[in-house]
């Protein structure tokens, strides 16, 4: 489905205006949501998810494929957070309305779970990232990551199905607080990771000091237990902080070997894919992409240019990163042997459905992609916004 040719001259024109004054006065560049346009060895700690013994990894091929194969929902309205039930069924977040809704995995029928109270969407701030606990058979517990009048924070929720649409989520319960919040840079992805503990990425709201001041959790990779308390085997003991030195992460993803990626919004340059290792300093804001900085900086894996990317979600498929696109209204593949890559970077799907937010794995070998037009910056049409079915290989 091709966006209109007229829409995007119009859209490519309002990206160059935008590009020199969209982040709200802060940073400048890739702005958090991409409207404009974005080292150390690895410490093995026990219960880290630092991966698995050292083997000989396989290669995933040069070049893939993706083909959409169907349209499970329209009529989304700002989707920004998905998390994958137990059976197939998706979660997703309404940054602007501060709503969830269900979206039945195979008919795309649309049922309100509910509001979560004390959200408050500014700018980039709203209701974020979901994601599902660990043990959910067990809790029914549901994560959000969301922005409220004085900070962003982690809450939990239980989820009960069983009662009426609009009504079905418990009374949040505050795990963690006092993330810095800002109209720009609120970062807000989370996900349970291998070793069960619940990893936040975050940003630094336009001030670039926060990410490398350890003793705040803006610009960082925060590694917590499902009570919100520094996990075991962190860098620090007594902090959640796991890596550090970020301008705003936008997405998380394990793969095979249970190592960490992460994708992030550069300045007016370049954006990033990181491989993260614990205590890890990501440089920002004394160095942005494989430019600048020192030794003591971790490198990115693999960076665009800001009008290329403009990266959100990532997922881990096929022995891929799969990445989602903002300003660059394309998905990426990063082909991987092991933690590095086997090619360049292949583009697909690019304008055809306009501003890309989250991709996550169907479980079945494919992905969901969920497009993001109806978040103010996009340039809507009938039915956005959509999850898409894609077969990929």
């Amino acid at each position: 489905m091709p966006r209109r040719t007229a829409t995007a001259v119009l859209t490519a024109a309002a990206l160059l205006l935008a590009a020199g004054c969209s982040s709200g006065g802060s940073s400048g560049g890739s702005s958090g949501d991409g409207g404009t346009t974005g080292k150390s060895s690895e410490p093995s700690r026990g219960g880290s998810a630092s991966g698995s013994p050292h083997r000989t990894p396989s290669a995933a091929p040069a070049k893939g494929s993706v083909k959409v194969v169907a349209t499970l929902t329209t009529g989304l309205k700002s989707p920004w957070g998905v998390a994958a039930l137990p059976g197939g069924d998706l979660l997703v977040a309404s940054r602007d309305t501060g709503t969830i809704i269900k979206v039945d995995g195979k008919s795309g029928k649309k049922t309100e779970v509910g509001s979560v109270p004390g959200v408050a969407p500014d700018g980039e701030g709203g209701l974020l990232g979901l994601a599902v606990s660990s043990t959910f058979g067990a809790d029914h517990l549901v994560y959000a990551y969301f922005t409220t009048a004085s900070d962003n924070r982690i809450a939990r929720m239980v989820y009960d199905d069983k009662r009426p649409a609009g009504d079905q989520l418990g009374a949040p319960d505050t795990v963690f607080r006092g993330i810095p919040k800002g109209h720009v840079h609120n970062g807000g992805r989370i996900a349970f990771g291998p070793d069960k503990m619940l990893y936040a990425g975050t940003g630094e709201t336009g001030d670039g000091e926060q990410a490398q001041d350890k003793d705040s959790p803006g610009g960082k990779i925060l590694r917590m237990t499902p009570d919100g308390e520094p996990a075991h085997g962190n860098p620090s003991a007594g902090s959640v902080v796991y890596s550090y030195g970020h301008r705003n992460v936008q997405g998380l993803a394990w793969d095979a070997d249970k190592r960490l990626w992460a994708s992030e919004f550069g300045q007016n340059t370049w954006d990033e894919l990181n491989r993260i290792r614990p205590n890890g300093n990501y440089g920002w804001p004394e160095a942005e992409g494989r430019s600048g900085g020192d030794s003591s900086h971790v490198q990115p894996v693999e960076q665009w240019r800001t009008a290329d990317a403009s990266p959100s979600g990532i997922a881990y498929a096929k022995g891929s990163i799969w990445m989602a696109g903002l300003r660059g209204e394309r998905l990426w593949r990063i082909p991987l042997r092991g933690t590095e890559p086997v090619a360049k970077p292949q583009a697909f799907l690019e304008g055809k459905y306009g501003r890309l937010r989250t991709v996550l794995p169907t479980g079945d070998g494919g992905l969901w992609l969920v497009t993001n037009e109806t978040d103010k910056r996009g340039t809507p049409e009938k039915g956005d916004d959509r999850i898409l079915r894609l077969k990929i290989t």
